[in-house]
């Protein structure tokens, strides 16, 4: 019994120990903080990266995600995925406007109210959240309606935080903007940090508002991400410029196929530049309008070569077409995403000159005369040869004068019609009549 009581107290000690051992070691260990680098405008392809880096935070067992933010806003459709996100998030989200010189424009405002920390760098600035079309302004009704909407969701976000709700609101309805030191005496930021060390140190031990999180981040281990290479390919593919400009080569590929089939490359250059296009039509807000007019210029541009009698005015037609179209293309998605006027009007230049030179090309050789047959012959010059018979190119004809008059064997005789099986000639050099 003594040596059972032995074993067991042996026993008992070594877990004691082990537990011991093991809540040192944990005490020990720093806890980790998540830092997302976002120098970008708000687009799908980024606010994917962003949620993802959320979801990465809350799955992966760290203290809390840093957003180191500096944007001129974006789409209002992916920064509510953000948002959301943040809201949602069982982890505390923490905005670092930064850089020195960063700023957090329009659509950055609301991902910033939503933060359960919000901090700015020194000489950094944060507003003007005031929505506007690719044209400017909204029309009267539509931007009432969006800054009352947008203005109340700032408001809700900022108060909701224990923020300035009074400037969140200003912020979309005067596009009013602060700077650092402004923002912080306004209570519209919780704090400002020179740098990210200082500014987990300074955080730690705080409690959040609304969620109570109590933050652990003094001496985190920082892991700090950036948009993978393929994310910065998607966000560059996403260019209204580039856009358009893939649509045109995509269309001008396939023509060119059709023009000369068995070429193979145009095609294939054209259905990839097609499959391009189609990838950021398909992410960024179009106006079907404005989409409807692109490719009207292409089909003006196509029905050039085949009614010459346009005489270019279908040319012009599709140029006209293809620049409005290109800048009204992009209007639902903001300023932001926009087609400049340059390169609408060089691509619609190009491409209407283009196909003048196709359609000129095309004129020109429904102008020649017959390549084949016996039209060929005439203007032809020949032998006569016995029996009547006039040798033209390598062939004897049937052959008579062209007033009746008779012809002898070796004289040289030039061709002026075709008649059935015979030909009307002319003795070489006669005078034509007048």
């Amino acid at each position: 019994m003594r040596a059972g009581f032995l074993r067991a107290l042996l026993a008992a000690s070594a877990a004691a120990t082990a537990v011991l051992l093991t809540a040192g070691s944990a005490a020990a260990a720093p806890p980790r903080v998540l830092v997302v680098e976002f120098d970008n405008d708000i687009n799908p392809v980024t606010a994917s990266y962003l949620t993802r880096q959320i979801n990465r935070a809350n799955k992966g067992g760290y203290a809390g995600v840093v957003i180191e933010l500096d944007t001129p806003g974006g789409l209002v459709d992916s920064m509510n995925k953000v948002v959301k996100k943040e809201l949602e998030s069982k982890v505390p989200v923490i905005v670092y406007i930064a850089p020195q010189g960063a700023g957090a424009g329009s659509a950055g405002v609301f991902i910033s109210e939503a933060a359960d920390v919000l901090a700015m760098a020194p000489q950094t600035n944060i507003g003007a959240a005031t929505p506007i079309a690719g044209g400017g302004n909204l029309p009267s009704d539509a931007r009432r309606k969006a800054i009352n909407f947008l203005a109340a969701k700032a408001r809700s976000l900022a108060a909701s935080h224990g923020r300035n709700g009074v400037w969140a609101d200003s912020a979309v309805r005067k596009a009013s903007s602060r700077t650092a030191n402004e923002a912080l005496r306004q209570n519209i930021v919780d704090l400002i940090a020179p740098t990210l060390p200082a500014l987990l140190s300074k955080i730690d031990g705080r409690k959040t508002v609304p969620k109570g999180f109590v933050l652990h981040t003094a001496g985190a281990e920082i892991t700090t991400v950036h948009m993978t290479l393929w994310q910065r390919i998607l966000d560059t593919l996403i260019d209204p410029n580039l856009i358009t400009l893939f649509l045109s080569l995509g269309v001008l590929g396939i023509v060119v196929e059709l023009w000369h089939p068995g070429l193979i490359f145009p095609a294939t250059f054209g259905i990839l530049s097609l499959a391009l296009a189609f990838f950021g039509l398909d992410v960024i807000p179009i106006s079907w309008a404005g989409l409807l007019l692109v490719f009207a210029a292409f089909a003006f541009w196509i029905a050039e070569l085949f009614i010459a009698f346009s005489h270019g005015a279908l040319t012009l037609a599709g140029g006209a077409c293809f620049v409005f179209g290109s800048l009204l293309l992009f209007e639902p998605a903001g300023s932001g995403y926009q087609v400049s006027l340059p390169v609408a009007l060089s691509v619609a230049g190009t491409f209407s000159l283009f196909f003048a030179f196709a359609l000129a090309k095309v004129i020109q050789i429904r102008r020649q005369p017959v390549g084949v047959g016996a039209q060929t012959l005439v203007g032809a010059r020949g032998q006569v040869r016995r029996d009547g018979l006039v040798a033209v190119q390598g062939e004897l004809w049937q052959a008579r004068g062209e007033h009746g008059e008779p012809l002898d064997p070796g004289d040289e005789v030039d061709v002026l019609a075709v008649e059935g099986l015979a030909l009307v000639v002319r003795r070489a050099g006669t005078p034509a009549p007048v």
